[in-house]
């Protein structure tokens, strides 16, 4: 029978507990967020992730969600971990006390985000649209970019009338010409140039960066902050795969979507696909597009941006 002395009984029991920590870091399933059209879509659809994740016992869950607000909800209430949105839905979340933080982001795409007209529109540039109806998804990407756009032009927002609807309704409003003009992002954007002639009126470029985000729950994150790294690992090499081979990733989000594989390799042209590490610059823009909401009143209070930095990051 082993007897062990007070000092060394307590190193045991520390290193028993220290196993049983390490042994936690681990969850158990991973559950993430996707829309058809983003890069998880493509994560899905590949199967990489579950691959690089299963020696290690940890499965993968999918939860699809209409859009960027609606999945960073999920994401406050607990029902997913991890999700990628663009720049203005984490403000807002922000903005309803959702408790996130920002993992990495993509390269910046302003060609993939743009204001159209129909072909024959008797509007020719931003100043243009004053006193016009402009269709939007609220709190998306593409608000920023018109709000943007507009002061460039000299404009307010109160100068036009935004007609909030989701891209599907959208689309239908600007076939129909119940709107004068359509702020979009792709692959809507690649579709209705291919298939109703629209005519570019302004894109993001010079305006607005326009990043993905890769966000987490803090509680996630700060949980299992290698599982988090090991994520966006994996949408890293996804990146580079899909740069290298566009023509693949168009055919994997056209069968994701219902969309042609020629919309997908147009959107895909003009889409660079990567993750890279948050800097203090992109959290001040992020910032600016916060700040400019609360000043026209569509965010409700103002966001600290920098409350949602990852404490792995600082």
């Amino acid at each position: 029978m082993k007897i062990f002395t007070a000092p060394l009984f307590a190193a045991l029991l520390l290193g028993a507990l220290s196993l049983s920590a390490a042994a936690q870091e681990k969850p158990q399933q991973i559950t993430i967020g996707y829309q058809k059209a983003n890069i998880f879509a493509l994560l899905k659809y590949r199967g990489t992730l579950e691959k690089a994740l299963a020696p290690q016992g940890i499965k993968v869950r999918w939860i699809e969600f209409p859009a960027g607000p609606q999945m960073l909800e999920g994401l406050n209430v607990g029902s997913i971990d991890l999700a990628a949105t663009g720049d203005a839905p984490p403000a807002f979340a922000q903005a309803a006390k959702a408790d996130l933080v920002y993992l990495a982001h993509s390269p910046p795409s302003p060609k993939t985000e743009a204001i159209v007209v129909p072909q024959d529109s008797p509007i020719k540039t931003v100043a243009d649209l004053k006193g016009k109806r402009v269709a939007l998804n609220k709190g998306s990407d593409v608000n920023y970019l018109l709000v943007s756009a507009l002061d460039q032009a000299g404009l307010s927002y109160k100068d036009i009338t935004p007609v909030y609807l989701p891209p599907s309704d959208a689309r239908a409003a600007f076939q129909r010409g119940s709107v004068d003009a359509w702020a979009i992002w792709d692959p809507f954007y690649a579709e209705v140039q291919t298939h109703a002639n629209a005519r570019l009126l302004k894109d993001a470029e010079g305006l607005v960066p326009h990043y993905t985000f890769y966000l987490a729950s803090r509680h996630f994150a700060d949980t299992y902050p290698d599982s988090a790294k090991q994520v966006i690992q994996q949408l890293s090499e996804l990146s580079d795969w899909a740069n290298a081979h566009q023509e693949e990733a168009a055919k994997i989000l056209a069968q994701s979507t219902g969309l042609e594989q020629a919309i997908w390799a147009k959107a895909i042209a003009r889409m660079p696909f990567g993750s890279q590490r948050m800097t203090p610059e992109v959290f001040s823009q992020q910032q600016r597009l916060a700040d400019r909401f609360t000043a026209i009143g569509l965010l409700p209070v103002k966001v600290d941006i920098n409350a949602a930095r990852w404490s792995e990051d600082k």
